[in-house]
């Protein structure tokens, strides 16, 4: 009976042991799946999530595109600032316009200090002698040959008729180079001082611009003339010449010249932008700049716009350039061609001479000094040329 009764308490035992393994077994499995599930949905929302925020970036680049091209709206202020612009831009239209038709009926920069002679006639020419710090001894050969003095300059401007020489400032200024000046203008009352150019060699093409402008603006005449200071001029004859040119609007005369661009550095007359004349380098057409002659209206254009006209090296070409944008009336004149003989003086209004022949001739009328004289008679001479009388 007791043997009996161990045994079947195991037995019981062990089927009790079956039963929970068997419901700890049906009970992981919900919970596996349940896990799996929640994986996937956390998978999914996190995709999801991911999604939307690359689909926000998207709306608010879009939202933001659209923005800004989108009106914006203004207030009132904003809308009486922008008629306010308008009517400005308007009158700038208008104040253009009105520049316009001032410069085509003759706008001078400054108010003229000399309106002409003192009939208030316009004066029939202003002539401009080119000359340095070292060209004491030229001017005062043309002062004892065809520049009158100062008596006669007065009666000469009565004729419509302004000469003066033409030099700038020192690169040092108030030096001796430039009290020099001032005492000789004092004496001979002959010089047109250009302020605001420093007178060098390399700065003569920019020398022009000066000139015509300082002319322009102190004299009103209907033509503007440029000489150098190693021309001897028959001052009748050029009067007589630019009064047969009366009336002629746009003129540039001159003795007309073409010629290599010379592009060595180094050589004579050397262009550093030669580049810019073409393959050919040929330089276009221009007055030879010994003399040269503009009627008012284009010596008006270079006043006008002498900040923005480009130089090159050399005077003539400088000028010649300047000419070229323009509804210019070229004059070649053979007549102020300058030549190194005496052949066709009757018909030529240029001629050259041996500058040691003009020079000691015209000396003997002037009151400078001998040793002045001996010193030029032993120096190197060079071409020079008058302007006779027609006949």
């Amino acid at each position: 009976m007791e043997s009996i009764l161990p045994t079947t308490s195991f037995s019981s035992s062990s089927k009790s042991e079956r039963r929970s393994k068997s419901k700890s077994s049906q009970t992981s499995k919900p919970s596996l799946v349940m896990a799996l599930i929640s994986c996937f949905a956390w998978l999914y929302v996190a995709g999801r999530l991911w999604q939307d925020a690359e689909y926000r970036m998207v709306l608010g680049s879009l939202l933001k595109k659209n923005s800004e091209q989108r009106p914006k709206m203004l207030t009132v202020e904003d809308k009486l600032m922008v008629l306010g612009c308008k009517e400005l831009e308007r009158r700038i239209v208008e104040v253009e316009m009105e520049l316009t038709v001032a410069k085509s009926q003759g706008y001078l920069k400054n108010q003229l200090k000399h309106s002409g002679s003192s009939s208030g006639k316009q004066l029939l020419a202003v002539i401009g002698i080119y000359t340095g710090f070292g060209g004491r001894l030229r001017r005062n050969v043309i002062r004892g040959s065809w520049l009158p003095n100062v008596d006669a300059l007065s009666k000469l401007e009565e004729r419509g008729v302004v000469v003066r020489f033409v030099i700038g400032r020192s690169p040092n200024r108030g030096d001796s180079l430039d009290r020099n000046i001032n005492e000789e203008n004092r004496e001979t009352k002959d010089f047109l001082i250009l302020e605001s150019h420093e007178e060098a060699q390399e700065e003569l093409p920019k020398k022009a611009k000066y000139f015509f402008s300082s002319a322009i603006q102190n004299w009103d005449a209907e033509f503007y003339v440029k000489v150098d200071d190693n021309i001897d001029v028959d001052l009748d004859g050029l009067i007589e010449l630019l009064q047969n040119r009366h009336g002629q609007n746009s003129s540039y005369i001159g003795c007309m010249k073409s010629g290599e661009v010379v592009a060595e550095e180094g050589r004579a007359w050397y262009e550093p932008e030669w580049w810019k004349f073409g393959d050919e380098k040929s330089y276009f057409r221009h007055a030879a700049g010994s003399v040269l002659v503009l009627s008012k209206n284009l010596a008006q254009y270079i006043n006008i716009n002498s900040a923005s006209l480009k130089s090159y090296a050399h005077e003539d070409t400088s000028i010649g350039s300047w000419m070229m944008g323009l509804q210019t009336t070229y004059i070649d004149d053979s007549r102020l061609c300058c030549s190194t003989s005496g052949q066709g003086k009757q018909q030529s209004v240029l001629i050259g001479l041996n500058r040691k022949d003009v020079i000691l001739s015209r000396l003997a009328r002037t009151t400078i000094p001998f040793v002045f004289i001996g010193a030029y008679h032993n120096s190197k001479m060079e071409t020079s040329c008058f302007i006779p009388r027609y006949h």
